[in-house]
């Protein structure tokens, strides 16, 4: 599935061509004093498509995903556009690529890139009782299960420290709390991991694989109603699709859903984040209206810290316009297998 960042680039490749024959292992993004024309931007937004073309391909060689050193490639790559995208002018965004490009690099020729996490651009060093669990989950049995998370919440709270530097702690907070998320969810992975199975002399059947049930549902602009919903009908759709699971035996496990608002900061990004968790809230409410277990719904936002994709900037209300498909809630089903006869 392409990534968000993936699907915000596609549009600008095609208008910088010229910028392939730049070496990949070596990315370099306009000096921030000279990003004053579409031309030095759609040329940076091609440094962003060779690296996110050299993850893919990486992957299709057989990394996975899960990999803890691809994962953290990835992220780095994303917070980079991320800050980009804000026209962050300090040497963030492309200290960020360059940590992508390396961890890239190292994965073609084999090397092992190794776990360090630099603070780059001289981001403060935030929450060390983070940092710590993050070191505990590396030393964890079940690491496997949990290191992509654990890779993203570190390059999460460099971010965060890099914000602090730049406008304190309220610019900080949003990303020192996706990195708690991440750890959370990492620890409860970690835990979870099972050792592999015991060869037996008569392999069990395989179980069957759930059905994939996930969909998003988009709002008004500053609304966050069930009412200010522009595509309700997914919502039926959705719950089609998991009452069709049931019928077929597969048990529910968790609905996980997650806010979202669009980069304008017209109230600032807490109110981004408080309106992209009334956004999810109110589809917690729709799917407790029909029918399922709040013990089963679990409902967090992100603010306007993960874009579905980014938008230049122009006139107020074509940007507004554009940036739509960030104003929402993803929703994802999780599925337990049937019951053996």
């Amino acid at each position: 599935m392409p990534t968000p960042l993936r699907n915000a680039l596609a549009g600008s490749l095609s208008l910088a061509l010229f910028a392939a024959s730049v070496l990949a292992a070596e990315p370099q993004l306009t000096p921030p004093s000279q990003r004053i024309s579409d031309e030095a931007i759609y040329a940076d937004h091609a440094q962003y498509q060779v690296q996110q073309d050299r993850l893919e391909a990486i992957n299709a060689a057989g990394r996975p995903l899960a990999d803890y050193h691809l994962a953290k490639a990835q992220c780095w790559l994303d917070v980079s556009f991320h800050e980009y995208s804000r026209n962050d002018r300090s040497d963030f965004p492309q200290a960020s690529l360059e940590q992508s490009a390396l961890l890239a690099e190292a994965l073609e020729n084999g090397n092992d890139p190794g776990t360090d996490t630099p603070l780059v651009n001289d981001a403060k060093r935030l929450r060390p009782d983070l940092w710590q669990r993050l070191g505990s989950l590396h030393q964890a049995p079940g690491f496997s299960c949990a290191a992509a998370l654990a890779a993203c919440a570190e390059v999460e709270l460099v971010h965060a420290g890099n914000e602090y530097n730049q406008q304190q702690w309220r610019h900080a907070q949003p990303y020192v709390q996706i990195a708690e998320e991440l750890i959370a969810r990492a620890d409860v992975a970690s835990a979870e991991c099972l050792p592999p199975a015991a060869a037996t002399p008569t392999p069990a059947a395989a179980l069957p694989a759930p059905p994939q049930i996930m969909g998003a549902v988009h709002f008004a602009f500053d609304r966050s109603a069930i009412t200010d919903i522009t595509d309700l009908d997914a919502l039926d759709v959705l719950l089609v699709h998991l009452q069709q699971a049931q019928a077929d035996g597969w048990q529910l496990q968790a609905i996980m859903l997650t806010g979202h608002a669009d980069q304008l900061r017209g109230r600032g990004g807490a109110y981004n984040l408080e309106l992209s968790q009334r956004r999810a809230d109110s589809v917690r409410e729709w799917l407790l209206g029909a029918g399922i277990s709040a013990a089963l719904i679990h409902a967090d936002a992100r603010g306007d810290s993960s874009p579905a994709l980014s938008c230049p900037p122009g006139n107020a209300i074509r940007l507004r316009d554009c940036l739509a498909p960030n104003r929402r809630v993803q929703i994802s089903v999780e599925l337990l297998p049937p019951a053996a006869d």
